[in-house]
This record gives C-alpha cells, sequence and structure tokens, in this order.
C-alpha cells in the first residue's frame, strides 16, 4: 500500500511540475541599449519591435535569431510603435517633437521618410492598421485662439506612404488633463463596424473612450470607470474584436502593483462597463492582447498575466516586466518586449 501511494504521489507531483512549466516566459534577447515599446507581427514567422535610440529588431524564424538595427539619421529617436505588412515592408513611429513615420521596404536596410511634423505640443502615441488604411494619434494640441485642445489624428489610405490630417470637425476635444499614452502602441484600434471607423481611449486626469464615426455617422466617447485623476493613471492600452467588443487596461504606471480599477470591458460598444469579480490583472498594465475567443494576454513592468476561460479571472505568469505584447496571426505565438532590449515569449 505504501508503495502504491509513493508512485501515486510522484505521478502527481510530476504531472504538476509538467503543467507547470506549460506556462512561462522564454527570454529570447536582453542587452540592447533600448527601451522596447513597438511590437507587430505579420506572419508566424515574422516579428519585429522598434524602442528608443533609433532601435529596430527583426525576425524571421519565429524568434529564434534577432537582427537589430539602428535607423541612420534617427540614433536619438524613440520609436514606440511599429506595424509590419510582411518580412520586408514596415512603418515606425518616432513620437518627439519634430515627430516622424519612416517606411522601409527592404527589410529596414534603408528607410524613407514618409511624415514629419514640427509643432509645439506634437507627440505622436500610436497607431494601428486594417490593410493599407491606417490611423496614427497624437497627444492633444491647441487649435485656434480659443484654447481649446483636440487630439492629433492623421490617417493613411496607401500603407503608409502619405498621411492627412483628419478635418476638425472628426476630431474629439480633449477635456483639462486628457492626454494618450504612448506606452505600446495600442491604444486606437482600427473597427470592422458599420458605424465607426476606429477607436481609442484616453488617460491622464481623465480617462475616455472614443468611437470616430464613420462619413456621416456622429462620434461618441463616454468617460471610462478605470482608474484616472492624476497624470500617471488612466486606460493605457485597448484590445478589440473589432466590432463591438472592447477591453480597456492600464492603472497608475507609478504604481504598478496597485491593481485598483486597473481593467474594464465592454461587450455593447462602450453603453456598459464590467470589472473582473474572481481575479483581476495583478497590477499596472500598459499591453493587453486578444490571444483567440476568451484567451487574452496583459503585461506591465512588474509581470504578466493570462486570462483562459473569462476576463473574469486572471491569473499571473511571471513577474517579469514588459512594455509590449503581440499575437501572431495562425499560431497564435506570444511575443513580449521590454526594457534593454528584452524579448520574450510566452508559453500558456
Amino acid at each position: 500500500m505504501k508503495s502504491t501511494l509513493l508512485c501515486l504521489t510522484l505521478l502527481s507531483c510530476l504531472f504538476i511540475e509538467v503543467n507547470a512549466q506549460k506556462t512561462g516566459v522564454t527570454i529570447l534577447n536582453s542587452g540592447t541599449p533600448c527601451s522596447i515599446r513597438g511590437m507587430s507581427i505579420p506572419s508566424d514567422e515574422v516579428i519585429w519591435a522598434s524602442g528608443s535610440n533609433g532601435f529596430v529588431a527583426r525576425s524571421t524564424d519565429e524568434g529564434k535569431t534577432w537582427k537589430w538595427m539602428v535607423v541612420k539619421g534617427y540614433e536619438k529617436t524613440d520609436f514606440r510603435d511599429i506595424h509590419a505588412f510582411d518580412s520586408n515592408t514596415a512603418i515606425i513611429m518616432g513620437v518627439d517633437n519634430p515627430a516622424y513615420i519612416l517606411k522601409t521596404k527592404d527589410g529596414g536596410q534603408s528607410w524613407n521618410l514618409v511624415y514629419t511634423k514640427n509643432q509645439t505640443g506634437m507627440f505622436l502615441d500610436a497607431m494601428d492598421f486594417r490593410g493599407k488604411e491606417g490611423v496614427c494619434i497624437g497627444d492633444p494640441i491647441n487649435v485656434g485662439s480659443t484654447g481649446r485642445r483636440f487630439f492629433f489624428i492623421i490617417r493613411t489610405k496607401d500603407a503608409g506612404e502619405t498621411w492627412e490630417q483628419e478635418p476638425l470637425y472628426k476630431l474629439p476635444p480633449a477635456q483639462n488633463g486628457e492626454a494618450v499614452f504612448s506606452a505600446s502602441g495600442t491604444n486606437i484600434a482600427m473597427l470592422d463596424n458599420p458605424d465607426y471607423e476606429y477607436a481609442f481611449i484616453s488617460g491622464g486626469l481623465v480617462s475616455s473612450f472614443y468611437l470616430i464615426g464613420r462619413e456621416g455617422k456622429q462620434n461618441r466617447g463616454n468617460q471610462l470607470p478605470i482608474n484616472q485623476g492624476i497624470e500617471t493613471s488612466g486606460a493605457f492600452s485597448m484590445a478589440t474584436d473589432g466590432k463591438k467588443k472592447f477591453y480597456c487596461i492600464g492603472g497608475d504606471y507609478k504604481i504598478p502593483f496597485q491593481v485598483y480599477d486597473n481593467f474594464y470591458w465592454t461587450t455593447n460598444e462602450g453603453k456598459e462597463w464590467a470589472s473582473p469579480s474572481i481575479a483581476p490583472p495583478y497590477g499596472y498594465r500598459s499591453c493587453i492582447q486578444i490571444i483567440d475567443d476568451g484567451k487574452m494576454v496583459a503585461c506591465g513592468t512588474n509581470g504578466v498575466d493570462i486570462c483562459k476561460n473569462s476576463p473574469n479571472n486572471w491569473s499571473s505568469v511571471t513577474k517579469e516586466g514588459f512594455n509590449v505584447c503581440a499575437v501572431s496571426p495562425k499560431k497564435k505565438l506570444v511575443f513580449l518586449g521590454g526594457e534593454r532590449g528584452k524579448i520574450g515569449q510566452l508559453k500558456y
């Protein structure tokens, strides 16, 4: 009997150990002098990342090896977002004034300047694409002599070759102390919705959710119930099914372990919002991504969390900090980027 119990105990421990190994983060790269905040995965094999000090990284073998490059002439630029169309073509966004958007068609060997803007208060935050159509958002800027501030938004219809500023009537005015965080390039999203072209979220003293109407349709916005009220708090990242479901995450980046009101979601275009009733994400989170139906990943400076069945219940994967995460289209591979060129792959 004792030997049977011992065998069962050993088998149980082995089962627990094997299953424990299924969830975690494997570090693929570290030590590069840049902070990674942009990541894009156009196919299961190809991953692009971008960051500070002009750095861009690319892998064409599912993250096994990486090619790092510094964009010539932009060695001090912070490229906080990137969108890749394939292994050769990608667009990077330099945030500060003057703001830059550059494009490569040869895998990063050369980059062409496709947009620049030099204006007081200019700071680009994030961009998103649906096919050749794209949108890029920046912090609110003053318009006219009234002192009113409007979110800065530009659009492209030719895969980023040319950009045009949105007309003023399409731009929602920003409230006092309201801004957009440039944390992971994931607070704006193109939609597949009959009434709205794209959505974005804001943070700071006021944190809001905006739906921008298609031609002839009205914009809609409402304040989020997420933690807000000081400049370092609010919504930092948003994931969506492109239709009616939106998942907004954030917190206060100066209090990374605080879980108070850091995650809300809606299934009806923001008419009603819900928060986790079992376990929320375990702190401030700068990025959230949908893996597949019912399964999501979120990351921040104090760890990575995952929900596997419902947004009501999150579990911690690691305390290792990351700024951005992205999911491959078919194999659902999850990669993460962080400080000092750290790149990891989530095992789940």
